[in-house]
């Protein structure tokens, strides 16, 4: 990215701008938004899931409180009462951790997108500068991430202090309740907290994901002049694009050019204009072999002579050839009439002798039709 010349950035982000920033890893993320994610998760588990959970952890912890007195002395039963258990909470606990996983992703596909690579796993040794650490510590982005931490301790801190009060005699039963008493109404305790969380977090993520997407977006502002000098590298300098444009027009008359002693004809305007044609019986119409004016129709003009082309004044149809066609393409057919009239006149010029090509009468009315005919100041 261009660097900074102390100019303000005013000028909102190029698309390749944001590109380039995504290459590179650097997209928007709102931590907030994946903790909601992931407790919203959580909680539809609960919501989905959470009977057959309950009805499990029943029989996990009933079995732990049921154990024999011969396996509390044997060494290899007592691993069993570790591990078994172990495994079976895992899997009770499996669909809701699946769920987690899943918000994961979700979360950064709503912001930024799913993004990979590899420039941002680099080491790069100017983010272990003491320096570096120092100012990102004491800039508005840190800044701004503080006071929202402290806005969160206090709104969860709030909240658990609330919570506490409310269902404080709920907890204090507990450990007086059966076992299957205990754990349903511990579930229910527990998506309660899991409810009060998300509803609280999900007003931080309200405010967190505008914030977020504006602060990336001020990032990656740019100055005028970067502006400027993008468009110059993506549509290229315009002095260089003038030059290879002069270049590729000088190669393509200088092909135009090889290809003008094959012509039959060349018509004139003998101002401006030169065309060039030639007639093959195996094809329809007439070919434009090369085409030109000022400079490059008098090229055409002096090649045609010393290649011993017929030259014939015709200005309308110059004009009208010219505006028309293409060089490779056949004449349209509009101009049939008017081309063939010509060719005809060189074809008995050439085959007749010096003194008999004066009783040649030299077409003069050709017929243009109006849609074709160029004005003379054209």
């Amino acid at each position: 990215m261009a660097q900074d010349s102390g100019q303000d950035r005013t000028e909102e982000a190029t698309p390749k701008r944001i590109a380039d920033a995504r290459k590179k890893g650097d997209v928007p993320r709102s931590r907030e938004l994946n903790t909601v994610l992931m407790l919203l998760a959580s909680l539809i588990g609960f919501a989905i899931l959470g009977g057959g959970g309950v009805q499990a952890y029943k029989r996990l912890a009933a079995s732990q409180w049921s154990v024999d007195r011969q396996d509390a002395f044997n060494d290899e039963s007592v691993l069993n009462g570790l591990y078994v258990p172990f495994v079976e909470a895992l899997w009770i606990s499996a669909p809701f951790l699946f769920l987690m996983f899943l918000a994961v992703f979700i979360g950064p596909l709503c912001m930024g997108g799913w993004v990979f690579s590899a420039s941002s796993v680099k080491i790069d040794p100017k983010k272990l500068s003491p320096l570096a650490g120092l100012k990102r510590m004491v800039g508005i982005q840190s800044l701004a991430e503080l006071l929202k931490a402290i806005l969160k301790v206090i709104l969860l801190g709030g909240l658990a202090v609330f919570l506490m009060n409310l269902h404080l005699d709920d907890y204090l039963k507990l450990g007086a309740m059966p076992i299957s008493d205990a754990v349903n109404s511990m579930f229910g305790i527990v998506f309660v907290i899991i409810l009060v969380l998300v509803l609280s977090l999900g007003l931080v993520a309200l405010v967190d994901v505008p914030y977020q997407q504006w602060s990336y977006a001020k990032k990656l502002r740019m100055t005028l002049q970067e502006v400027k000098d993008e468009n110059k590298e993506q549509q290229g300098n315009p002095e260089v694009k003038s030059k290879v444009r002069q270049m590729q027009q000088a190669m393509a008359g200088k092909r135009m050019l090889a290809d003008v002693p094959d012509a039959d004809v060349i018509i004139i305007n003998p101002t401006h204009f030169s065309v060039a044609l030639k007639y093959n019986e195996d094809e329809v119409a007439p070919v434009v072999v090369a085409k030109g004016v000022d400079h490059l129709a008098l090229k055409i003009r002096e090649v045609g002579k010393d290649s011993d082309v017929a030259i014939f004044s015709a200005p309308p149809l110059a004009r009208s050839l010219y505006r028309h066609t293409e060089v490779g393409e056949s004449i349209p057919s509009d101009l049939y009439l008017a081309v063939a009239q010509v060719l005809a006149y060189v074809m008995q010029v050439k085959k007749l002798s010096f003194p008999d090509r004066r009783r040649l009468v030299e077409p003069t009315d050709l017929p243009i039709p109006d849609s074709l005919l160029v004005p003379k100041d054209e």
